[in-house]
């Protein structure tokens, strides 16, 4: 028989279906021996599923309490063991308010658990923009939901604030009720989850003479686009609205086509609607080869003497990552070139009108960000930057990397 340590091997794919079928008790001893690797021995939990032995239950039990156990190790374990109703009193002591590497999947235990009191917390982690957050506190509202009913739990919740309203728009989306009144709330959050969840063109239709707000009105506008992939429709409501649109001084036609049609699309939930529904109604600006109009900065730079250095992507400049721009490196100076349009900047001498490379470039065809440029910010349209989700400057969105 293969050893565990063969089926998950330091490089390449762990033999899920062996683990699967792998004598569980010994499993449960391997994953009980700290001698082996944390990583292993988690993968080993989760191949427990469903089948493990119960001499082996208090001893694994008492592992998710060792507060010495690797985290990851223990969070596994929770999830494994999360019917055991013996763990709720250690999951509710008040203790666990300072295990910050494994609160999260005590508050879905315990939602699990049947426990009401955690239902507060796990309606704010189900309202995270973290993914991984929003599936467990989802997994632990629908054990509160599956023991005491949807009913029960929205009341204990109320709706003072947005995480509860949106939890009760997810439950009356599932009870097949309407969500569409819940498209005027005022908080951004639970009106986007609203327009995922609408389903009925006609009934969005006739909201849309009824809803309170032009901000209602344009989730209502994006909400069919999004059942009926109907842009002419679309366009139409737009300009029977009055073609709603967020105004930002100093931001013209040139620079706010290019950032809407590279981020509204995607743009965080928070972000106003109508960023949205202007991406949907305007055509896109060409886009030019980034690589070629990179070489073509180049030869600029190069045709004025500043010696510079063949371009590289931000990507590669950085060395990981992605993003917006090429890099020219030349005598201690530095040009960005974006790749969303004909924008080039540096972050050298604060963008001045005396930098060496901005008259070459911009007698070429380049049109040059100066600091008033790159410093304004495009409210509203909340994107997602290192670990941070809100409006950005120019100068971020149109030379952009993340790593």
């Amino acid at each position: 028989m293969p050893t565990i340590d063969s089926l998950i091997p330091v490089s390449g794919a762990h033999d899920t279906a062996a683990l699967h079928a792998y004598n569980p008790d010994a499993l449960a001893g391997y994953v009980l021996d700290d001698h082996n690797a944390w990583w292993r021995r988690r993968i080993c939990v989760q191949a427990l599923a469903g089948r493990v032995p119960e001499a082996r239950v208090r001893a694994l039990l008492d592992r998710i309490q060792d507060e010495a156990e690797t985290g990851e190790v223990r969070i596994a374990l929770l999830d494994l063991l999360c019917d055991r109703a013996e763990l709720l009193p250690w999951l509710c002591h008040e203790d666990r308010n300072d295990e910050s590497r494994i609160a999260e999947a005590v508050l879905k235990a315990r939602g699990l658990l049947g426990d009401r009191a955690a239902g507060r917390e796990l309606a704010t982690l189900a309202f995270s923009p973290w993914w991984h957050r929003q599936q467990l506190g989802e997994a632990g509202l629908m054990g509160l939901v599956e023991r005491y009913g949807a009913e029960a739990i929205v009341a204990d919740l109320g709706e003072d604030r947005p995480e509860d309203r949106a939890f009760a728009v997810w439950m009356k989306y599932r009870a097949e009720g309407d969500v569409t009144p819940h498209l005027a709330d005022p908080d951004r959050g639970v009106a986007y989850a609203a327009h995922e969840l609408t389903t009925d063109p006609d009934r969005l239709r006739a909201y849309l003479d009824e809803a309170p707000t032009v901000e209602a009105s344009v989730w209502a506008v994006l909400a069919l686009h999004r059942i009926t992939d109907d842009p002419a429709e679309t366009r139409r409501l737009d300009e029977q609205l009055g073609r709603p649109r967020v105004q930002v001084p100093g931001l013209d036609e040139e620079l706010r086509r290019a950032i809407i049609h590279e981020y509204a699309a995607g743009c965080e939930r928070a972000s106003d609607p109508r960023w949205r529904l202007e991406a949907l109604c305007t055509e896109p600006p060409p886009r030019p080869d980034a690589t070629e109009q990179a070489a073509r900065a180049f030869a600029v730079l190069a045709a004025a003497g500043l010696a510079p250095k063949p371009p590289v992507s931000c990507g590669e400049y950085e060395r990981q990552g992605d993003g917006t721009y090429y890099v020219i490196e030349g005598d201690g100076e530095h040009v960005l070139v974006s790749t969303l349009g004909r924008f080039v900047m540096s972050h050298n001498r604060d963008h001045g009108h005396d930098h060496v490379a901005r008259l070459p470039l911009e007698e070429a065809g380049f049109r040059w960000i100066d600091r008033e440029t790159a410093d304004t910010e495009v409210t509203g349209l909340d994107v997602y930057y290192f670990g941070g989700r809100g409006s950005r400057d120019v100068d971020t969105l149109l030379f952009y990397w993340q790593d």
